[in-house]
């Protein structure tokens, strides 16, 4: 296909953006908007589906438009190569293999990804079916990303969600048997739940022996139904005692906590989130994505239409962007360290520079005084947060906001 720019991505100078020795990885992401039930804690940019509606002719309309979409993009990323693809949402499962498979095959198309790359897709056990997981990894899927939250179907209904303990169990046996690789999701701090209730999630999670565990603390976002109807939820004390307890009980299971909530086996940590945490590029494609992009002359982002039917006309159309501004050097610091303290080992003052394009001088106040309180420790050109730092996360971010 031939690269063709919409009105609404043309290159143009950033202004007060520092330039960047060379770019760095670049990810893909696409976001898949639709789900069967909207839970009431989610903030995402999903929608429910409309069950009158053509899904067969739906899912092609749409993965029509992402390709559009893709191609148009294609002079911000040319010749790059692509270290991995995430098909987020949304519920992407509730897509036909057959659709994925098609969706995939015009990424290869038109972008060079890496030899192994990481393409996972995410999914509700409420869709699961048998071979539909076979299918998922014969259309191209290397990682399957099972949405379980909870196994205890009383917490799961107070959460909203469509699928049972029951489904849950049957479709992680699945993704065990299909997928070398797959990452289970779980909450805790639910609405009711005692520490002893969470500790039967987490043993029952370990289980599995899954290669890659995410564990989220609940919490009550703007504009969602727990927001207008908050639930009751654990008081903290309790909650730190489920954070303690999940983070006693993986490390006995031999998972690593790499990152703030995600934890993993060797070989296993998750390329793509890896990539954001280290202020890798990605690029958006989808209802209400977004994208974060170096050029040469600067650093942007952008968001696509967020609206599934306005997403698929501005798409089709070459011009899915509606909004796009530059990241100027007075907010590089905070949006870096935004992703990078949310890792155990840190990061390093040359990639900081690197990813910045500034000194290392525009931190070391900030460093000195997190190093100060405890929150980080300095090893050479290395700073990681301390057991302190990792517990006071948003403390230690907010000293680098302009």
């Amino acid at each position: 296909m031939t690269p063709q720019a919409g009105p609404d991505i043309g290159v143009r100078e950033a202004a007060g953006s520092p330039v960047l020795p060379a770019p760095p990885p670049l990810a893909l992401y696409v976001h898949i908007p639709w789900c069967i039930k909207k839970c009431p804690y989610c903030d995402f940019n999903s929608h429910q589906l409309d069950p009158a509606a053509d899904a067969a002719g739906q899912q092609a309309r749409y993965v029509d438009a992402l390709l559009a979409d893709l191609q148009a993009s294609l002079p911000l990323v040319w010749g790059r190569p692509v270290v991995s693809v995430f098909m987020g949402g949304g519920t992407p499962s509730l897509f036909e293999p057959a659709q994925i498979e098609r969706l995939i095959a015009g990424i290869r198309a038109m972008l060079p990804l890496q030899p192994g790359c990481e393409i996972t897709l995410e999914a509700n056990p409420g869709t699961f079916e048998r071979q539909r997981f076979a299918a998922f990894a014969d259309a191209g899927i290397t990682r399957l990303s099972v949405g379980v939250q909870s196994f205890n179907d009383a917490a799961l209904q107070r959460l909203g969600r469509v699928h049972s303990a029951g489904q849950a169990r049957a479709a992680l046996q699945e993704a065990a048997r299909v997928f070398a690789t797959f990452n289970l999701d779980l909450m805790y701090a639910l609405p009711g739940q005692t520490l002893a209730q969470l500790q039967a999630d987490v043993q029952e999670a370990l289980a599995f022996n899954p290669p890659h565990l995410s564990i989220y603390q609940l919490t009550i976002e703007p504009n969602t139904v727990f927001a207008k109807y908050p639930p009751r939820l654990p008081a903290d004390d309790v909650a730190w005692a489920m954070l303690d307890a999940i983070t006693a009980a993986t490390g006995q299971a031999g998972l690593q906590r790499y990152e703030v909530s995600a934890y993993a086996r060797p070989g296993h940590h998750c390329v793509h989130n890896l990539n954001y945490w280290q202020f890798g590029d990605y690029l958006g494609i989808g209802a209400g994505a977004h994208g974060k992009l170096s050029l040469a002359c600067g650093i942007i982002r952008q968001q696509r239409y967020m609206l599934p039917a306005s997403y698929m006309r501005h798409a089709l159309a070459g011009n899915a962007v509606s909004r796009q501004h530059d990241v100027t050097a007075v907010d590089l610091p905070f949006e870096y360290m935004l992703n990078a303290l949310r890792l155990k080992g840190g990061f390093s003052l040359h990639d900081f520079a690197a990813r910045t394009g500034l000194p290392v001088q525009a931190v070391e106040a900030q460093i000195y005084e997190a190093s100060r309180n405890g929150w980080l420790e300095r090893r050479g050109h290395r700073v990681q947060p301390t057991a302190r730092g990792f517990d006071f996360l948003n403390d230690v971010q907010a000293l680098f906001l302009p």
